[in-house]
């Protein structure tokens, strides 16, 4: 115990960073898979002297985390973890190493304070899902023999109710299927652990994983507002926003399939505006570029000062260092939120100049004169660092898109893209080309800043409507109001739906939030029907059909402000709980969304039950119920 107490005390005075760390063990970094390697954790560690921590250590077969993975036990923060990364040949490396009986390095899990008997996943992510998603034949062994699912109930169950579908294939022998549920981890469990504490270990584990990229070990060592902030851009930009929290179950929902990989995750690498746009390759969303990027911009915007563009200037900006505590007040100062939604505006702001002349171009072919499939994260900072410093802090709206789009056509002829185009002195020069180049077909306009901090941008609608596809109590899609019959009547029963909806959102709990997107349908037939009808091509983000809006206002012989108004009439007669409509119906908001038009109802957080005509609603998966027994409304009543 004295050993541990000095060990961390010569950390805490800049000795030796690997000592406390090399204690816990030598953990597998996400990317990096052990084979045949010992974790070195103790077999329990109690520290007392300021709280209760407990760390201990037990075998634990994969039967036994398949159990907790089946009852919902075992979570993933994403505060601190990673995506899931591993290549299909790293999975089947430790499935081979498992049914040889070879030695895999310990798992740390943190059990939930709010939760007892759940566990978040401290080390051990890519390793656990790779073993439930074998059990689940998602991928066969390096053998090509996939899971035998009739020697294991367990699982079997699973695929019987529908939560996975079984792969055919040569199945495993009976005896290798025991060998592999038989094989004992070692797991070694915190308890009482506070925050701070989780993700202390976590980053003194993940730091010293060697093949992390850059920016994976730049997050991994470091948790502040510039990290978060870093880190809540990307997943909008990518479409894998979630909940901080979310089951291991619910890791592939929110992971990056790449063209050649096919793991059946659902956010699809070429599908991303980084990948869309050649801003970046699909293998450099896996490498987390896309937040070393962001990261690169808010460190000049934020910070007020141009950097160099380094590995060594963003590993300071990340470290306990002069600059990096700079930046870190910076952000205090600037604001994160305020950041963040004028991040996601010059993303538009860029996509809006990539449709201009109503002909959509690559962000790439249009900034270059060759044609290249290099990607360009340079002149892409310099890009939205310009449109920031003309759109956002000149207060400035675009007068015609299409002409700014041939004004940037071969910038690379205009700009500096050789080496020394990333010491900040040139940096600036590029930049102000930019602004030259464009400026003339901006004008001043102090309305845009309403639409920076006051609505929803179509990273902000992409990223919920993706996320509606994990998070059904919170989120809920409708393609409109009008029947599909051919007959465009109104559906009668459409505004009642709407109202017991909120209502059951609302119910979701304290703290809990949640969105109706009107003009949004998940059924390939109502899309081909609209298609048809309305002469639209819907537009697919991730399992779902854009159908917008504007078509209905168009068919109804209203503007669009009067179809706005409809729904708001809806709400404000309706007899919801007063101070859950007055939140819904200022925070209701309309998107153009590239013409199509969506209507986004939120439903903010909370402080008591709500009701519609004395009736309070609950959500049970994506279906809205009707409480009726007292115990459902003491249950209701008790989220709160």
């Amino acid at each position: 115990m004295q050993v541990m107490h000095d060990l961390k005390a010569r950390h805490a005075k800049g000795y030796n960073k690997m000592t406390y760390g090399a204690w816990l063990t030598h953990f597998d970094a996400p990317r990096r898979p052990f084979y045949g390697l010992v974790g070195m954790v103790g077999s329990s560690f109690h520290r007392r002297a300021s709280g209760m921590l407990e760390l201990n250590s037990q075998p634990t077969s994969v039967q036994s985390l398949y159990a907790w993975f089946r009852d919902n036990k075992l979570f993933v923060n994403r505060r601190y973890q990673r995506k899931l990364v591993w290549t299909l040949d790293e999975k089947q490396r430790l499935i081979e190493s498992i049914l040889n009986k070879f030695p895999i390095p310990a798992i740390i899990v943190a059990e939930r304070e709010e939760s007892p008997g759940t566990y978040e996943i401290i080390d051990g992510l890519q390793r656990l899902h790779a073993i439930v998603s074998f059990i689940e034949t998602a991928f066969p062994t390096l053998e090509d023999e996939v899971f035998a699912l009739k020697h294991y109930p367990s699982a079997q169950s699973r695929a019987d109710e529908g939560r996975f579908i079984p792969q055919e294939g040569n199945a495993l022998s009976q005896k290798d299927v025991s060998t592999f549920l038989d094989y004992t981890f070692a797991l070694s469990i915190m308890r009482n652990a506070s925050e701070a504490e989780v993700n202390d270990v976590f980053s003194r584990i993940n730091t010293y994983g060697h093949r992390l990229s850059d920016q994976e070990r730049r997050q991994a060592g470091v948790r502040n507002e510039f990290s978060d902030m870093v880190r809540r851009i990307a997943c909008t930009v990518r479409g894998d926003v979630s909940s901080d929290v979310l089951g291991l179950e619910d890791m592939p929902s929110i992971s990056i399939d790449l063209p050649m990989s096919k793991h059946g995750y659902e956010v699809q690498a070429d599908e991303v505006f980084w990948v869309v746009e050649g801003v970046l390759r699909s293998t450099d969303l896996r490498d987390s570029m896309d937040e070393q990027c962001i990261a690169d911009i808010a460190a000049c915007i934020v910070g007020g000062t141009i950097i160099e563009r380094s590995k060594d200037a963003l590993d300071l900006i990340f470290s306990d260092s002069v600059e990096g505590d700079r930046v870190l007040d910076a952000v205090d100062v600037y604001g994160a939120t305020k950041f963040e939604e004028e991040f996601k505006y010059c993303v538009d702001e860029v996509l809006r100049i990539c449709a201009g002349g109503g002909k959509k171009d690559k962000l790439r072919s249009i900034l270059f004169t060759k044609n290249t499939t290099n990607p360009f994260p340079n002149v892409f900072t310099t890009v939205m660092i310009a449109m920031h410093e003309v759109v956002v802090q000149g207060t400035q709206r675009a007068t015609d898109y299409a002409a700014i789009k041939k004004a940037l056509t071969d910038l690379d002829n205009h700009i500096i893209t050789t080496r020394r185009s990333t010491n900040p002195v040139e940096r600036r020069k590029n930049i102000d080309v930019v602004k030259g180049i464009v400026s003339q077909y901006y004008v001043a306009d102090a309305t845009v800043h309403k639409e920076i901090y006051a609505s929803h941008s179509t990273t902000d609608i992409d990223a919920s409507i993706r996320r509606s596809e994990v998070e059904l109590p919170n989120f809920e899609l409708k393609q409109g109001i009008l029947l599909l019959d051919g007959k465009r009547r109104i559906d009668d029963g459409v505004r009642e739906k709407v109202l017991k909806t909120i209502c059951a959102i609302a119910n979701n709990g304290a703290g809990c939030s949640g969105k109706i997107i009107v003009g949004v349908t998940d059924k390939d037939a109502d899309a081909q029907r609209i298609k048809e009808m309305f002469a639209i091509e819907p537009k697919k983000v991730g399992r779902r059909w854009i159908v917008g809006v504007d078509r209905e206002a168009k068919a109804l012989g209203i503007s669009i402000e009067d179809y706005y108004a409809k729904w708001r009439n809806w709400i404000k007669d309706s007899s919801l709980s007063d101070e859950l409509k007055a939140s819904v119906l200022s925070s209701m908001d309309y998107s153009s969304y590239f013409g199509y038009g969506l209507l986004v109802i939120s439903i903010p957080p909370q402080r008591d039950l709500s009701y519609l005509d004395g009736v309070p609603y609950w959500r049970s998966g994506d279906n809205t119920v009707e409480a009726k027994a007292a115990r459902e409304i003491a249950m209701l009543a008790k989220r709160f």
